[in-house]
């Protein structure tokens, strides 16, 4: 029996001879020399026109994630180009996989704890239940905690500080953001640190970024910073210094053997 079911379809482009199509707009005719590429991004991921504030969100989130020095991304990306420099496009891919739960990422594990505060009859009480379930865990909160910043990450500071005092934001998200903060401190017994995906998290949501798509824009952002990466390893080369800075930094240690029986 033949089952007879509509061929999928796409609104993203099309084209014809003479023409090229992004969405509802004419691309030489509509968007060239007209429109920024943060303005197209936006209307093709999110599917509507962007408005001022959502670019100016976006915007400053693309800035944030774009670089953070040398990270295990950026030093992939450095050691793939160094092993294949006729490859660029390979380097800043081989940089892109390390997008992921532990760094860059991070913001989409943070968005869905949001979610589930959101979603909860009341929000504190699913705050406190998520922080004690990390800590019983001994992992941390995504969103929160790190390594250099403390007691406050600048970043986290200005992007929250810019959400709040953008009058077409709804704040939904940041204070469910704040909610959990507090909760956080509360079960750790001492101010943890929100960082900056915590505060992309919640940025990007007030701007109704779904959850599952947010780590995309780390993707597009951080593509950007590795090619600037490429760009400096033309100019000074590192790949080989970070290889034999490793290779001398771990040791040989024989393996030891197992007696026959």
């Amino acid at each position: 029996m033949t089952h007879h079911t509509q061929p999928p379809t796409t609104s993203l482009c099309t084209h014809t001879l003479t023409s090229l199509t992004y969405g509802k707009a004419d691309l030489v005719n509509d968007l060239m020399g007209k429109a920024t590429f943060t303005q197209v991004m936006l209307m093709q991921i999110l599917g509507r026109t962007p408005r001022p504030v959502d670019l100016r969100v976006a915007d400053v989130v693309l800035i944030v994630l774009m670089e953070h020095g040398l990270t295990p991304s950026a030093i992939a990306t450095r050691l793939i180009y160094m092993s294949a420099p006729e490859n660029l496009q390979g380097a800043v891919s081989a940089g892109l996989l390390a997008v992921g739960s532990s760094f860059v990422g991070t913001m989409e594990n943070c968005s869905s704890l949001l979610d589930r505060i959101m979603a909860a009859p009341d929000p504190q009480v699913e705050a406190l239940a998520i922080a004690r379930d990390h800590k019983t865990q001994r992992s941390p909160v995504p969103g929160f905690g790190h390594h250099l910043h403390k007691p406050v990450d600048p970043r986290a500071y200005k992007l929250l500080e810019m959400g709040r005092a953008e009058p077409e934001l709804p704040g939904h998200r940041i204070r469910a953001l704040e909610t959990l903060s507090r909760a956080v401190d509360e079960v750790a017994g001492r101010a943890v640190t929100i960082n900056a995906t915590g505060a992309v998290a919640a940025l990007l949501g007030e701007i109704n970024v779904p959850t599952a798509i947010m780590r995309g824009f780390a993707v597009i952002s951080r593509a950007a910073g590795l090619v600037a990466h490429i760009v400096e390893e033309q100019r000074e080369p590192s790949g080989r210094f970070i290889w034999d800075t490793v290779e001398q930094a771990i040791p040989f240690v024989s393996p030891q053997t197992t007696p026959t029986p």
